[in-house]
């Protein structure tokens, strides 16, 4: 199944408690239909000690946004738009911004 997004877009959040912010996709869990987006949804991890991080104790770390929340921001003019796939020059098929027509 293809999705509207994958590891490297901008995208903004346009439900939930970080609705109106913009990140780059971090991760895309495929099995779960989400994805992991750079600085949104921050929970706080308590974690043991270990021989990585010898004194342990809370750090904050992105959670996973379901797909569904997430829009691709057009590079051409910086706002959130749906996307589509249409056939390149070279006849492969590719991503498009439906607000402004270029290809992603």
């Amino acid at each position: 199944m293809k999705f509207h997004v994958k590891k490297g877009d901008t995208v903004e959040i346009i439900a939930g408690n970080d609705k109106g912010r913009t990140g780059k996709i971090l991760e895309v869990n495929r099995s779960k239909y989400c994805a992991i987006v750079e600085g949104a949804n921050m929970v706080t991890k308590h974690t043991k000690p270990s021989a990585a991080n010898p004194d342990g104790g809370i750090r904050e770390i992105e959670s996973s946004i379901h797909l569904s929340n997430l829009m691709v921001v057009d590079p051409s003019s910086g706002d959130a738009a749906r996307t589509g796939r249409k056939k390149n020059a070279n006849g492969k098929l590719q991503r498009y911004s439906k607000k402004s027509g270029e290809f992603i």
